[in-house]
Order: C-alpha cells, then sequence, then structure tokens
C-alpha cells in the first residue's frame, strides 16, 4: 500500500516533468522552422489568454459516431470513443453506425444552460475525434453528422448560437488522428489502421484536409474561444517537416481568429494540456486539466464510476489554487443527452459556485505554497515525492483572500504570514458572521466557529487594505 502511495505522488510530479521538456524540445524545433518563439506571437499570450485565465472552469464535450455503440461492440463492453481502434473494426463496418445516428434529443440550448448553471464559462466539443466523423457540416468530407445519418442537421450552429445567447465562449475540439481519412500516415494514428497499412497515404494532402476544415470551424460559426487540438501528440516533437504544417496551421488560426487560444497538443500553443492528473505545484505557464466526471470519455453505458461533487469540487479548488483551469468532460448518448449522472454532479458543483464562484472566476493563484506540499528532499536511489499536503487551499483577487477548507481544521486556523493589514474575515457562506483573528509579523490566526458554515469545502474570505 506504502508503494502505491509513493507511485501515486510520483506520476502527477513526472508527468510535469515530461510535459515541460516536451514544451521546451517543441520551442526549440519551432524557432529553427519559423525563426522566432511561438511564446510571443502577436497578439500576446497573456492578451489572448486574459478571458481563459479569468474563466477557470469549462467544459468538455465528448461526442460523437462512437456514442452509437454505447461502449460495447458484438458483445464485448469496455470501450469508449476509441472503440474503433481498440475492437480493430474496420472502416466499412464502423461508417454503418451513421445509419442509426439520429440524436432527436439533442438540445443546444439545455446543454449550455447547463454549463452555465454549473458555473463554467467556455464549452470546448469535439468537432471530429479519432475515428474521423465529423459533427458539423463540412463541405470537405460526406462522412459528417449532416450528410451521413439520419439526422441532416448540423449541431455545431446550434451550440455556438446558444453559447452566444447565454455568454458562454464556444470552443472546438479537432483530432489530429484521423482512422477514416486514407491519407492520414498510418505513424501518426496511434495503432495504424487495424492491419491495413497505408503505404499510399500523401501527407501533403491530409493537412490540406486538417486546414481546410480547422478554416471551417473558424469561418462558420463565429468567434471560437480556443481550437482544442488532439492526438497523443501525433504532430508534435516528430520532424521538422511535420512541425512545419504544425506552425502554419496555428498561423492561419491567428491570422482568422488573432483573439482565438491554441492549445499545445499540436507542438506550438499557448497553455499546457494535463490529461486526468493535477500537477503538484503552483504553474507559471497557463495550464489546464482535462477530467472525466466517471471513467470514460465518450458515452459508455456500463461505466458508473462517477467522482462525487464534492470531489470534483476539490479538484476545481485544488486546479485553480495552482494556476490551472478545469475542463470537466460530459459524453453524450446517442440521441443526445448528457447522462443523469452528469447533470446531478455539475447541479451540485452550480450550487457551491453560486456561492463561492467569486473566488474561482478571475482568481489568481495561491500567495502561499506550503499548502501544496514540498517534494522530498533529493537521495540516491530514492525518488522524489510530494508530502506535506494541507487540508487547504488559496486564491486571491486584489484585496481579498480566500481560503478553501478541504476539511474543517476546528476551532483555531493558522496561516503564515499576510503581507497587507487585514480588515475583515467571513466566510462567503455566511458573510454577516465576522471572523475573529489576530494578525502577527509571522501569522495570522482566525477563531473559528465550531460547525462548518456549509456542509462542502466552505471558503473563508479575508479581506485586506489595498496600497
Amino acid at each position: 500500500m506504502k508503494r502505491l502511495i509513493v507511485l501515486l505522488c510520483v506520476l502527477p510530479c513526472l508527468a510535469v516533468q515530461l510535459l515541460a521538456a516536451e514544451t521546451n524540445v517543441a520551442r526549440a524545433l519551432a524557432k529553427e522552422v519559423s525563426g522566432r518563439d511561438t511564446s510571443t506571437a502577436a497578439p500576446a499570450p497573456d492578451d489572448r489568454l486574459e478571458w481563459f485565465r479569468d474563466a477557470r472552469f469549462g467544459m468538455f464535450i465528448h461526442w460523437g459516431l462512437y456514442a452509437v455503440t454505447a461502449g460495447e461492440w458484438k458483445g464485448r463492453g469496455g470501450y469508449a470513443e476509441w472503440i474503433q481502434q481498440q475492437a480493430k473494426i474496420p472502416c466499412a463496418e464502423y461508417d454503418v453506425l451513421t445509419n442509426t445516428f439520429n440524436p432527436v434529443k439533442f438540445d443546444a440550448s439545455a446543454w449550455v444552460r447547463l454549463a452555465k448553471e454549473a458555473g463554467m464559462k467556455y464549452i470546448v466539443v469535439t468537432t471530429k475525434h479519432h475515428d474521423g466523423f465529423s459533427m458539423f457540416d463540412s463541405k470537405l468530407t460526406d462522412f459528417n453528422i449532416a450528410k451521413a445519418t439520419p439526422f441532416r442537421r448540423d449541431p455545431l450552429k446550434d451550440l455556438a448560437e446558444a453559447c452566444q445567447e447565454e455568454g458562454i465562449r464556444f470552443c472546438v475540439y479537432y483530432s489530429i488522428v484521423d482512422w477514416h481519412h486514407p491519407d492520414c500516415p498510418a505513424k501518426y494514428c496511434q495503432g495504424g489502421f487495424h492491419g491495413q497499412p497505408r503505404k499510399d497515404a500523401d501527407l501533403e494532402k491530409y493537412v490540406a484536409f486538417m486546414k481546410g476544415q480547422v478554416r471551417e470551424l473558424l469561418t462558420n460559426y463565429g468567434p471560437i474561444g480556443v481550437v482544442w487540438f488532439d492526438g497523443g501528440g501525433s504532430f508534435k516533437n516528430t520532424d521538422r517537416a511535420t512541425l512545419l504544417h504544425a506552425r502554419e496551421i496555428v498561423d492561419m488560426i491567428h491570422e482568422l481568429q488573432p483573439a482565438c487560444v491554441v492549445n499545445d497538443r499540436l507542438g506550438f500553443g499557448d497553455y499546457g494540456t494535463p490529461e486526468q492528473f493535477i500537477p503538484g505545484n503552483k504553474g507559471t505557464r497557463a495550464f489546464e486539466v482535462c477530467m472525466t466526471i466517471n471513467g470514460s470519455w465518450g458515452f459508455k453505458k456500463n461505466d458508473q464510476n462517477w467522482k462525487s461533487s464534492e470531489v470534483l469540487i476539490r479538484n476545481l479548488v485544488d486546479i485553480v489554487s495552482k494556476n490551472g483551469n478545469y475542463l470537466l468532460n460530459v459524453g453524450p448518448t446517442a440521441e443526445g443527452e448528457i447522462p443523469g449522472p452528469s447533470i446531478e454532479r455539475l447541479t451540485a458543483m452550480g450550487a457551491w459556485m453560486k456561492v463561492n464562484g467569486e473566488a474561482i472566476h478571475g482568481a489568481a493563484p495561491t500567495l502561499f505554497g506550503e499548502e501544496l506540499g514540498q517534494l522530498s528532499p533529493k537521495s540516491e536511489g530514492k525518488k522524489q515525492v510530494m508530502i506535506g499536503v494541507q487540508n487547504w487551499r488559496c486564491t486571491v483577487k486584489p484585496g481579498k483572500v480566500y481560503i478553501h477548507c478541504l476539511k474543517w481544521p476546528g476551532t483555531s486556523f493558522r496561516l503564515p504570514a499576510i503581507a497587507a493589514p487585514i480588515t475583515k474575515a467571513y466566510f462567503l457562506a455566511d458573510p454577516r458572521a465576522a471572523v475573529p483573528f489576530q494578525q502577527v509579523a509571522d501569522s495570522v490566526t482566525f477563531t473559528l466557529p465550531a460547525k462548518a458554515p456549509a456542509p462542502v469545502i466552505p471558503v473563508l474570505c479575508i479581506e485586506t487594505q489595498q496600497p
């Protein structure tokens, strides 16, 4: 058990180090390819990222042809959005799923309202996943929801319009991997084409197809907040020629929509994307943790491994305290409905956000850092692990420090020094009840009630004198 705990502590640290190393390699190659550091493209990343950093919380939507299978193929389960590759389904068989994909219960306004009520500020929806099926009316392929299915509609148009009406940023996911397109080289497709190597694949033609579809997304659906590339590093850190194509795609995005943010999975981008784990330390570069509510990205009917709403709120708090965003996924059904357990958890998160959202939206990371833990000392033959993690997290705004109580500390709570004089303290769940405090040079001690003012992660707001 001890070994397992150590491993769980080590993995996030190693993942962060690998992510940083990959980013450095990509930037080095980028300088060679383009003669400049991509992090200084105009407008400056900080300008593009301003809304993104303020938002802090977004909805990921994995929805596609794979939803028809609900995670099962020929009597075998355990699959989700990767079912075509994992179950080795030939394209000729997989494509037949289009005949029954008819999401008549799809309601874009309901999806967007759910995101808004949960406290989310943006939505990232899969426009094309690895199976190559386009969830929009693309003129570059008939393998899309508007042409190949009984639905005969473009759900992206509805989602983009609903986002505009509700003040939510509309963002698009696009897979670099494409198991369906004949010109996508097998080496970029994570497992190839089910034993069907494509020796005649033409990368130039596939890149032209990608550029064409990305251009469609950026010109037909209004303002796009983020283009979210995916593909497990398919183009990233490969070779100079491929990286040049990636550079051209990112430059095209910023030419068409200069304020659009791009993630880093094409090899160039404005922010990092740790997947299914939360980094151990506070980050200086913007990052976004993408994570599932249960165990799957796409809809899988037998996946009942749902995270509790309290765990999801804790994740949100932890991530924002480290300067990150939380992109939380839902996997709608083939009928177009978001599963009930996802709705229940997002509704609970929304109730918490209505009270405590000011400590999340627009909040900067912790003033302190000690509460996040520290790496154990380096020792020959031993791996470094995170130790000493406290049961609270901190976010800040000008004139305010927020302490998120992950576990109720009891009647006395001590913080490290806060430089500015404190004027008052109270819980956001009960702002009229002042919390007594004693501020000295090296610490602040608060006298708390015996019982927490809220059942889930109450937030102590500390107001300070402005300079």
